[in-house]
């Protein structure tokens, strides 16, 4: 992850979250078949990830392959079957949910946060009356993240911090406290930055508009129309699914110093901005139907795909989607994610035809943006 768009990352990254993607136009199978993207997977290894693991769907055929190790103890390599924490990649699933909501007349996306979540949005310029639901899946509510609140950083992305409190159950209204202890970055609408506390709000609005857990909701809609075997939203649980690697940090702004294995944590803590864990099959799966249609009427897909400019030049985000423009002009739709050992991208063309997801075991090097680039430009 870099600060282009993540999620719940490290110290290593430090803070922010999510997205970098794209939008029209479908690839040409790269000359060479995969060769390319193989490439690129030994590169990142070479910079440095403990392990990589790819699934690439097209059409109806599919290719995997992985580099480097799941475990730096044992030597063992990783599985194209892993199961990975995928962070800011829930946001996809939380604002698919949010738009079935809308279809199903029982929320609008022009509906403020105050009508939802009375009062809970006060503090420092804050105001929930001001922002709309729409605002908070674009990230152009201005709200503080508050995965940047000094407080949290301390707290949860220092080394000492990180080993101390990994198994917490911290509340939402404990993470929303961190955000609203600071100043908006801006008057609701009027520019994008990125900010995990918008899907906080944005999973407690499913809450309150269904009575259920969000995660409940995003099983129920998604997980089991689409037999995801490999996708949950875990509650307590500090493991992952077996198969999984192990996930390394530096739990530092650093690429040099000791290496940590950061596997077992409590992800509760990203709440609706990255909670999920799931696998590389199960993103391609989940990003082609949605791109299909089959998870939202055309109206409410076409809501998703409206994009705003974002804090990178080659993306524009939607509402938890991103547009993402490649080096050789092709578009792909998706997101990005980082947590804490885990680093995630899934992208795929907009007929949903062409499907790439990847992760790293390691959050301090590497680039996912190389093996994208590599599946769908053949460099």
């Amino acid at each position: 992850m870099n600060r282009r768009v993540h999620t719940i990352l490290t110290a290593a990254t430090a803070v922010a979250l999510s997205a970098a993607l794209a939008g029209p136009a479908v690839a040409a199978p790269p000359t060479g078949g995969h060769d390319a993207t193989r490439q690129a997977m030994r590169a990142a290894v070479a910079d440095g990830v403990p392990g990589v693991t790819v699934q690439v769907r097209q059409g109806h055929g599919t290719w995997a392959a992985t580099a480097g190790v799941g475990n730096l103890k044992t030597g063992e390599p990783r599985s194209t079957r892993d199961h990975y924490r995928v962070a800011s990649i829930t946001k996809t699933f939380v604002a698919t949910v949010v738009l079935q909501l809308e279809a199903e007349g029982r929320l609008s996306l022009d509906d403020t946060v105050e009508k939802w979540l009375p009062g809970v949005v006060r503090g420092n310029g804050h105001d929930g009356r001001e922002v709309t639901l729409r605002q908070l899946l674009n990230h152009t509510s201005g709200i503080f993240d508050y995965l940047e609140d000094p407080g949290f950083q301390r707290t949860y992305m220092t080394a000492d911090g990180f080993m101390k409190h990994r198994f917490d159950e911290v509340k939402p209204e404990e993470l929303l406290a961190h955000a609203l202890a600071n100043e908006p970055y801006f008057a609701p609408g009027r520019s994008f930055a990125y900010s995990n506390t918008n899907y906080l709000l944005a999973a407690r609005v499913i809450e309150k508009a269904t009575g259920n857990d969000y995660g409940d909701e995003i099983d129920r809609r998604i997980i089991a129309p689409l037999h995801l075997t490999s996708t949950s939203v875990p509650t307590t649980r500090v493991t992952l699914p077996r198969p999984g690697s192990r996930a390394y940090s530096k739990l530092a702004r650093t690429d040099t110093g000791p290496t940590y294995d950061v596997t077992e944590l409590n992800a509760r803590l990203a709440y609706g901005s990255g909670q999920m864990v799931s696998s590389s099959a199960d993103l391609n799966r989940f990003y082609s139907a949605l791109l299909r249609g089959r998870l939202l009427p055309p109206e409410q897909l076409k809501e998703m795909k409206t994009t705003v400019p974002s804090s990178r030049d080659t993306s524009r985000y939607g509402l938890g989607l991103v547009d993402r423009k490649l080096g050789c002009g092709v578009h792909v739709w998706g997101h990005d994610g980082g947590i804490f050992g885990s680093n995630s991208d899934a992208v795929t063309t907009e007929d949903g035809r062409h499907s790439l997801a990847v992760n790293f075991n390691g959050d301090w090097s590497g680039s996912t943006d190389a093996v994208i680039e590599a599946e769908f430009c053949g460099t």
